[in-house]
């Protein structure tokens, strides 16, 4: 029965920040930047329509029970949340399209409900795509799937979970490892690593990780806040939240090479 042994977590001990050059990091900072803004560039929609609180907390807790890394939980929280995107945007231009063409419409109740019906399956397919991009440390197999999904009442077969896993494939481009907030995080805590700070890197980084579970939880609510100190307003739009985030990402393109001794990045 192919049933996940706990195994031990790393430890804070087994993180190590400060440890590589400082050209490495400046070409990463610079990597990340460049990443950050095409992926404002490609928002579309309401980033955020499908993170709500149950749905992150029962991909929280598959992967507690699952034992996987931090990192693997909010990759599928991405992965998700892409994939669902994209879905409704294949379905709102389905709909333009019979409108313009007066063709007959599709059952949309039908297919709402397919959507429905399919949620929890793609939900565990995200989580096992994060998995196998950790592959190092756990990967999640079939058996374990199937197991999972039959407690919940759905019953499918191994077939039908690599076809939910490629659907999801397809439908981002094959282009699943981007980077989560965890990077960037981790990429701070680095330079910090290298620059020196009061609070070791590593007793920081476990802060950052329940911080960050927060902020996965509580997604809308805090980052209408931000915008909302960002841009001192208390009613801003979509459209201000967006050039906000571009005026900030051109002001950091302008750095040709990032250095660690530049502003707000040399925290000793």
């Amino acid at each position: 029965m192919d049933r996940p042994v706990r195994p031990s977590l790393a430890s804070l001990s087994d993180f190590q920040f400060g440890a590589v050059t400082t050209e490495t990091i400046e070409d990463a900072l610079l990597h990340l930047a460049q990443q950050n803004e095409q992926a404002v560039r490609d928002a579309a929609g309401r980033p955020g329509s499908f993170r709500e609180t149950r749905i992150v907390e029962f991909v929280f807790l598959l992967s507690e029970q699952w034992c996987l890394e931090k990192s693997v939980s909010y990759q599928a929280v991405e992965i998700l949340e892409r994939f669902m995107v994209k879905q409704a945007e294949n379905i709102c231009r389905q709909a333009t399209i019979q409108l313009r063409d007066k063709t007959e419409p599709q059952n949309w109740r039908a297919l709402k409900e397919q959507l429905f019906n399919k949620f929890i399956l793609r939900l565990v397919s995200c989580v096992q795509l994060a998995s196998k991009l950790s592959f190092h440390y756990k990967i999640i197999g079939n058996v374990t799937v199937l197991n999972f999904l039959q407690a919940l009442g759905y019953l499918h077969t191994k077939e039908e979970l690599l076809e939910s896993e490629l659907d999801v494939l397809k439908s981002l481009n094959f282009q699943i490892n981007l980077p989560t907030p965890l990077a960037y995080v981790e990429m701070l805590l680095e330079v910090l690593g290298y620059n020196g700070c009061l609070v070791p890197a590593t007793q920081l980084h476990a802060t950052c990780l329940t911080l960050l579970d927060l902020v996965y939880l509580l997604h809308e609510p805090v980052y209408e806040n931000l915008l909302r100190a960002s841009i001192e307003n208390s009613t801003p739009s979509q459209l201000q939240g967006k050039d906000r985030n571009v005026s900030k990402l051109s002001k950091c393109k302008r750095w040709k090479k990032p250095g660690l001794s530049q502003p707000g990045l040399n925290t000793s």
